[in-house]
């Protein structure tokens, strides 16, 4: 990694990377249009040739950016099936400089309720500063800030920049990047990098760029609570016995205390976090209704980055509109567990099932199905890299970076981690609080989406060894 100061890119060259990027920042936001257009969705429900046609866009754009050395690759996921296609591509490095590898991910949520939305979704709409569509900003963006930036960077410093660059833009990551890990085993060699940058996260606020410096890890899982063989008439055979629909809502009723703090014993914890974050602010990013009580104790900020948190994210019990006056025998949740840094997910999923175990009320019986686990994310924010990002971040926008945790996770940054060990690894974004990533009405900020690509460009300028 680099000894030098990041502050030793000169400030000409800071001044030629802005300039590369604003003389083409207006044809960047019309490649990020092109690519909302395709509804690339890697879910078995959608037609597959739809998140095809997006790893094919996408491969099309990188070798415009004059990276030859591209293709597209995949790998089996656990379930034996093909993974999700994702474009590979090398710009190799010079004897004694760095390789970065840029990371981020071409397709999508699906677009939920069509009537929620105010434009079409996958139409890229311009209103009021900001780009509108389903994947706008998570993470169409993220792969434009990597091209824009390595077009800016490969204009003003030409044979002057030595630096490796390795694109990565996985096709299967909102799917869960079930073929993550298979992947980067199997092209271990082609991925392998002295820093990796993660561009799918968010900053703090419009005009305030962000480290992500910590994730929480995440557990899920299936619990079913059954009181019959059968469904029976609730006429006939009510009052003794309590339906399932009933027994479940206790059941989760008992995961949260008065305060609404995560009542599962054995779970990590932490008070401490770097911000503050005002209430009115939450309220105001979450969209909480008025009246309504903050759950849990302690700072906001800690309550969103480093203390757990459990939701209740599906329910199966027959809809209202089909219900006839039966006692239900059977009813069953989903939960999703976000674990603070520094918790074992395995510990965490026992403490679940221990606790669930534990409190199922009038006998019932208790059925659990573990699901999916990721761990947890800590920085290093004095890293050489870091330091770097930081400077790059501030020197893009004119005020000072800061440290944030994410209340969501990234399963895979633990798997780069675990095969690339000795890379470090920056998580950066072009999202802000009103972003609405995954819900209706997705959209960047375009001012900030320009300043995220400067900040790359001047990232990959200053990883430079030796530069003055």
């Amino acid at each position: 990694m680099p000894s030098h100061l990041p502050q030793h890119v000169p400030a000409a060259d800071v001044a030629a990377l802005r300039a590369a990027v604003g003389r083409r920042f207006a044809d960047t936001v019309a490649e990020l249009s092109e690519l909302v257009a395709i509804p690339g969705i890697a879910w078995p429900s959608f037609p597959p040739a739809d998140i095809e046609r997006s790893a094919a866009a996408v491969l099309d754009l990188v070798r415009a950016a004059g990276i030859e050395d591209a293709e597209i690759l995949r790998a089996p996921r656990p379930d034996g099936t093909e993974g999700g296609p994702a474009v590979v591509a090398r710009h190799p490095a010079q004897p004694g400089q760095p390789t970065v590898l840029l990371y981020a991910h071409h397709d999508v949520q699906p677009p939920g309720d069509l009537g929620l939305w105010e434009t079409e979704p996958f139409t890229a709409t311009e209103r009021d500063g900001r780009l509108y569509g389903r994947g706008s900003a998570d993470d169409k963006a993220g792969i434009l800030v990597h091209l824009a930036a390595f077009r800016a960077v490969t204009e003003v410093f030409a044979d002057r920049l030595g630096i490796g660059v390795t694109l990565f833009i996985e096709g299967e990551e909102e799917f869960g990047s079930p073929s993550f890990r298979a992947f980067l085993e199997a092209h271990r060699e082609r991925l392998a990098a002295d820093v990796i940058v993660v561009a799918d996260s968010s900053n703090w606020a419009v005009g305030q760029p962000a480290l992500t410096a910590s994730l929480r890890g995440l557990v899920d899982g299936t619990f079913e609570v059954a009181v019959l063989d059968h469904s029976v008439h609730s006429g006939v055979f009510g009052g003794p016995v309590l339906d399932a629909p009933t027994i479940l809502a206790r059941l989760i009723a008992t995961l949260h205390d008065d305060d609404g703090n995560v009542a599962v014993a054995g779970l990590v914890a932490h008070d401490d976090a770097d911000l503050d974050y005002p209430e009115e602010q939450y309220r105001r990013d979450a969209s909480v209704l008025d009246g309504v009580r903050l759950a849990g104790t302690g700072s906001i900020a800690a309550r969103l980055w480093r203390r757990p948190a459990l939701s209740i994210i599906g329910i199966d019990v027959p809809a209202v509109d089909v219900a006839s006056n039966t006692i239900q025998a059977r009813a069953r949740a989903k939960f999703s567990l976000r674990l603070a840094p520094g918790q074992d997910p395995d510990a965490a999923m026992e403490c679940v099932r221990e606790h669930l175990e534990a409190h199922v009320p009038f006998g019932a019986r208790l059925a659990f199905t573990p699901k999916e686990k990721g761990n947890a994310y800590q920085a290093d924010t004095d890293s050489g890299a870091a330091r770097t990002v930081l400077w790059a971040l501030g020197e893009a926008w004119g005020t000072p970076a800061v440290h944030t945790g994410m209340g969501g996770s990234i399963p895979f940054i633990a798997d780069l981690k675990e095969v690339f060990p000795a890379a470090e690894v920056l998580i950066t974004g072009v999202e802000d609080p009103d972003s609405r990533a995954h819900s209706a009405n997705e959209s960047l900020h375009l001012g900030d989406f320009e300043k995220c690509i400067v900040a790359e460009a001047l990232l990959l300028a200053g990883l430079h060894r030796d530069r003055v």
